[in-house]
């Protein structure tokens, strides 16, 4: 027979010093997640599980009511990313406007793809750090590429340039095989409330840009983007547009966003989920192309246009594609995934109208690279993808809008709808490049593609169109506005007065300039001359996934209560007794 009060002081010893090494999440452990299989710019039926949550309803954020951030388009030419505080920690997340969810990777991510990132750190306290239903609400995101990631749904205080929202509902993933470079930890949806998964699975967790908009704290209700296509860094401003960039708020041609019908499991109104637009065709050269929606009767026979920053180029329905490349000498499918190569000294523009108005792509906006097999057949944008059961035909991402500056004004409840506005940023008298500089271009920008083309003609796969996965019974001329900006904002791009539709004064969209980057210094040396120089402002550097301060001394452990400890010793107690007494 074994002593029992030695064993007690033995049991005792070592799991005091096992809670001492194990991190764990500064409430509870974390939960192992299957991966869904939804797409992340969809929200199927059946999502609509509503957690408790202990957050504060009605929390205010905190803002200057607009500002600019940088953004920068990492190394693999797929993301525009920006810096977000969550508490005080520093993290990068790229831009999305197909998704309206923030999520970040934790430390509890494992996985290959999670290892080499800056992660929010589980086992710092964090004192904003805020859970929620005790990190058991589970979130899951896939995306067209079948990737996915998994995790659960917490809250904290986000940054973002001088804005401060506290108690943001967002996702800590622990699974997850999402590729990012450059140290992207996460991915910031700026997209409608509708089109979050968060927002329907906690209570008081509506997406950080529509929170701002519905308690009115921007200038006004919308955002604007500016991608660059070279290493330069572009912009992303809230509540204002770009000055620097807009120099005529009156030359931006607004597009009013559609409405969708409600899943069948939602409501029976009709509501904004997209940044989605009406596309009416495309010219390619001088032969104009009337685009054919995949399902005719749901958005009268027109098709629609997801504007996404999260894309890097532009997708359509093999029905359209095929035709457009039809008139380009040497084109050919080369993929059954829908690329198509052209001869890379193509000078074709192509010019897509929204409503009445034409933006132009230059061949060197739509080429993608050549390809290292054949150097003389360049891959090239629009690739076509599949029928999609939401109707949205065409997504224009960078390829499209690194050629405009795009406005998304999230509509203001009861007075103005959602609008995106384009200001082009080429003039259309604009001719595409020599075939030099353009082979200069692509090799400045390291844009060959390793790739071998078949040595066969490639067929266009035939498709099965899904069934529309919207209730086309609901009209969307009766659209609920309750999710959009407070209806204290007076509306500036159209409103609406008394069945009439008037267009109010554009003019005064409130502007905002960036911080400069650049200081221009006059230095008077000793014997009087005066020199000028020009000098890059310094900017306070920051650690990304660990707050200021942090050293392993202040990682969370597992609390050592001497009534737990005691229980768990009873329990290996009893265990010992039964094998050995």
């Amino acid at each position: 027979m074994f002593p029992l009060f030695p064993l007690l002081f033995v049991f005792l010893a070592v799991l005091d010093a096992v809670c001492a090494v194990q991190p764990l999440d500064s409430t509870a452990r974390l939960r192992e997640l299957a991966p869904s299989l939804h797409r992340i710019i969809k929200r199927q039926s059946g999502q609509n599980t509503t957690s408790t949550t202990n957050s504060t309803s009605n929390v205010n954020a905190t803002t200057t009511f607009a500002a600019t951030v940088p953004l920068t388009l990492a190394s693999d030419r797929q993301t525009y990313y920006s810096l977000i505080s969550l508490g005080n920690v520093n993290l990068r997340v790229g831009l999305d406007t197909g998704s309206s969810d923030l999520w970040v990777v934790s430390s509890a991510c494992d996985t290959a793809q999670c290892k080499s990132l800056p992660q929010y750190p589980l086992f710092y306290p964090s004192p904003s750090f805020v859970s929620v239903n005790s990190n058991a609400t589970t979130f899951n995101v896939s995306f067209a590429d079948t990737t996915t990631a998994s995790g659960f749904v917490a809250e904290e205080t986000v940054s973002l340039g001088n804005f401060t929202v506290p108690q943001q509902a967002f996702g800590l993933v622990n699974s997850s095989n999402v590729s990012f470079v450059d140290q992207v930890s996460g991915i910031f949806g700026f997209g409608f409330p509708r089109l979050s998964t968060i927002a329907h699975l906690a209570v008081n967790a509506t997406p950080v840009f529509p929170k701002l908009a519905q308690q009115g704290l921007l200038d006004y209700p919308l955002f604007g983007v500016n991608l660059k296509r070279n290493g330069s860094a572009g912009s992303l401003s809230l509540g204002a547009v770009d000055s620097t960039i807009v120099t005529n708020v009156s030359l931006i041609e607004w597009h009013e966003v559609v409405p969708f019908e409600p899943f069948g499991s939602e409501n029976n109104v009709s509501s904004y989920l997209q940044w989605a637009i009406p596309v009416s065709n495309i010219t390619v050269g001088t032969q104009t192309f009337v685009l054919e929606p995949t399902y005719p009767q749901a958005n009268s026979n027109h098709s629609v246009a997801l504007f996404d920053v999260g894309t890097p180029g532009i997708f359509g329905p093999y029905q359209d594609v095929e035709r457009l490349f039809s008139v380009i000498d040497g084109a050919r499918l080369v993929d059954i995934s829908g690329q198509w190569a052209i001869p890379c000294d193509t000078n074709l523009t192509l010019t897509v109208t929204f409503s009445d108005k034409n933006y132009t792509l230059l061949p060197s906006d739509y080429i993608i690279g050549p390809t290292s097999g054949e150097p003389a057949l360049c891959l090239a944008w629009p690739k076509a993808s599949p029928p999609s059961s939401d109707g949205i035909d065409w997504q224009f991402g960078a390829a499209f809008l690194q050629t405009v500056y795009t406005v998304f004004s999230y509509g203001i409840a009861k007075k103005e709808p959602p609008f995106i506005g384009l200001y082009p940023l080429q003039p259309p008298s604009a001719v595409p490049l020599s075939q030099a500089a353009l082979s200069a271009l692509f090799s400045s920008l390291s844009l060959t593609v390793p790739t071998t083309l078949p040595n066969f003609v490639v067929s266009t796969p035939t498709l099965t169109t899904p069934s529309y996965i919207f209730n086309t019974s609901v009209p969307t001329s009766v659209v609920a506005v309750s999710d959009l900006a407070t209806s204290t904002y007076s509306p500036l791009i159209e409103k609406v007065v008394n069945g009439v539709t008037e267009t109010p004064n554009v003019t005064a969209l409130p502007g905002v300039t960036p911080a400069p980057t650049l200081a221009t210094l006059i230095i008077t040396d000793s014997s009087g001359e005066v020199h000028t120089t020009v000098a890059t402002l310094t900017t306070s550097s920051v650690v990304l996934g660990r707050p200021a301060g942090y050293n392993s001394a202040n990682r969370i452990v597992a609390p050592r209560s001497v009534v737990a400890l005691l229980a768990a010793a009873f329990t290996c107690l009893i265990i010992f007794s039964a094998i050995f007494l």
